[in-house]
């Protein structure tokens, strides 16, 4: 597993157009990995604001190493503040061991409609069924939760093309709007099974992982 830092320069227009919209961002950091990626492969990010420099860093993790070449494009000219920071990294658990968290997340409910293939997900914002729901992702995770502070960040937008899946269908909107629940929990976790909770890292936790969210953090307890 790697582990990439990227801290972006917030005075070029690139990056305020791409935190302005979570598809563009994840393009972007996509082009870092080949187009048909690897099997296996799962790449989890996560934006964090720094609250007294307001500059924004990018924390990646991924299976294999990024190939952060492209940003010698002169396209790329000043898009970070200073070189790309990347190192491989693997986590041992122990049965009961104490780790401090942190996890950006888009906690919803799935609902399902007679006829539909994919059901629609509601956000959760009562911080009651954001608990609830973190809990189940824990349990489901290999760690349970020991205390938790939450963040509620709001509502993040964007635009994302549509894929047309039948050429003789009428032209449609070529874009479809974003609009995602962002809720960040930091606290004190303890593990249960060591070997799932290495697995939830590496897959990350609740939906829209490609748009920044999912990516569970983990350090020593203090």
């Amino acid at each position: 597993m790697y582990l990439s830092r990227l801290t972006l320069n917030p005075r070029t227009r690139r990056v305020q157009r791409e935190l302005a919209n979570p598809y563009e961002l994840h393009r972007t950091l996509m082009s870092a990995f080949p187009e048909t990626l690897p099997v296996g492969e799962r790449v989890l990010f996560r934006v964090d604001v720094d609250d007294r420099t307001g500059v924004s860093t990018v924390l990646l993790q991924s299976h294999g190493q990024p190939d952060w070449a492209w940003l010698g494009d002169p396209r790329a000219n000043g898009y970070l503040l200073h070189a790309p920071e990347s190192k491989p990294f693997e986590l041992v658990f122990t049965p009961g061991q104490s780790l401090a968290f942190r996890l950006r997340a888009n906690p919803t409910v799935k609902h399902s409609e007679p006829g539909q293939r994919q059901g629609r997900r509601d956000p959760l914002y009562k911080e009651e069924a954001q608990l609830a729901w973190l809990e189940r992702k824990a349990a489901e995770g290999g760690f349970r939760i020991l205390h938790v502070a939450i963040a509620k960040e709001g509502n993040t937008y964007g635009r994302q093309p549509v894929e047309k899946t039948d050429e003789a269908a009428p032209a449609g909107p070529k874009t479809r709007r974003l609009t995602l629940h962002a809720v960040c929990f930091e606290g004190l976790l303890q593990v249960t099974d060591p070997d799932k909770l290495w697995e939830t890292v590496q897959q990350g936790i609740g939906p829209a992982k490609s748009f920044g969210f999912g990516l569970l953090s983990l350090a020593p307890a203090r």
